[in-house]
């Protein structure tokens, strides 16, 4: 190891190459030229006393040293990036920007309120609010400071904050043959005409586990990735969905009739993640609090 202390920048340069593979579009994304950065790699490269990179055809992989001070550049970056936030939240408590991942179907019709309420709290901060299904993986590759989770599983990286458990109903149009129902049994739902998200949805991957184990799938006569377009068709009476219960009393509609399902319900869980080692500002543990208070009301 040399005697200079390794530089920020030359981690910046480093992890530039790293995600693009290729010296000259790493150069163009930096804004410096391709003889520059080479030489600042051979630099870095002579102060950890070995390669990063092995050139294999014409391509540029990691060397065992390069895979290493990745994976530490990853964590030293982050660590940078907590202190700048940290210290930017004590020069002004209120400002700065949060971004926040949620089911798409949520974004749509659950937390128009919550985000009217938090801008009245907080002018100043700059709420991103960015629809995902995969709400876990943004959260872990920092794409978003907090996620509104849907049935998360343990992980030693996230801190999880349980908000509520949610059932899911049946939901059909006034016209619908069902529409003079309060409730049914679950084996009811068999081979009765739903449109629903497509497989691999968590919201139809919910219901279909739980109807699993009563033997049989669901009818699935129409498919589509959005909660407006399946309301519209449920509507139209095209047939019916089973959608979380509270989702649909936010709609509000008239024109929509809620049936219970009695014995073993479909339901998710939703909870709060954030990553451990995230810095959180006062205006995120703010915005938290309001989440719990919101949902769990």
């Amino acid at each position: 190891m040399g005697s200079d202390i390794l530089e920020i920048r030359h981690l910046h340069y480093f992890m530039a190459v790293c995600e693009e593979l290729h010296f000259t579009k790493a150069a163009e994304r930096l804004g410096i030229s391709q003889p520059t950065l080479s030489q600042q790699i051979r630099v870095l490269e002579d102060e950890v006393g070995m390669p990063l990179f092995d050139r294999i055809g014409k391509k540029n992989v990691l060397t065992e040293a390069g895979s290493m001070l990745l994976s530490y550049g990853t964590e030293i970056l982050d660590t940078l990036q907590n202190v700048k936030d940290a210290i930017k939240d004590l020069q002004d408590m209120k400002s700065g920007h949060i971004r926040i991942g949620i089911m798409p179907s949520d974004l749509d019709y659950r937390i128009t309120q919550l985000v009217i309420d938090f801008h009245q709290k907080f002018p100043k901060v700059k709420l991103k609010i960015m629809s995902s299904i995969e709400i876990v993986r943004q959260v872990l590759e920092n794409e978003v400071d907090i996620g509104i989770g849907i049935n998360v599983l343990p992980n030693d990286r996230l801190v999880t904050i349980p908000l509520c458990r949610e059932k899911y109903v049946l939901t059909v149009s006034k016209e619908h043959p069902m529409a003079n129902r309060e409730s049914i049994d679950i084996a009811e739902l068999k081979n009765l005409p739903v449109i629903m998200y497509p497989e691999g949805f968590f919201g139809r991957e919910i219901v279909e586990d739980t109807v699993k184990k009563h033997g049989f799938q669901l009818n699935s006569v129409l498919e589509t990735s959005s909660v407006t377009s399946i309301i519209n068709l449920v509507k139209a009476n095209i047939g019916a969905t089973v959608q979380p219960y509270p989702l649909i009393i936010e709609m509000n509609d008239p024109t929509l009739h809620i049936i219970h399902i009695q014995d073993d319900a479909p339901s998710r869980s939703l909870s709060i993640i954030y990553r451990v080692d995230r810095y959180v500002s006062q205006a995120t543990k703010a915005l938290i609090e309001q989440i719990e208070v919101y949902f769990q009301g």
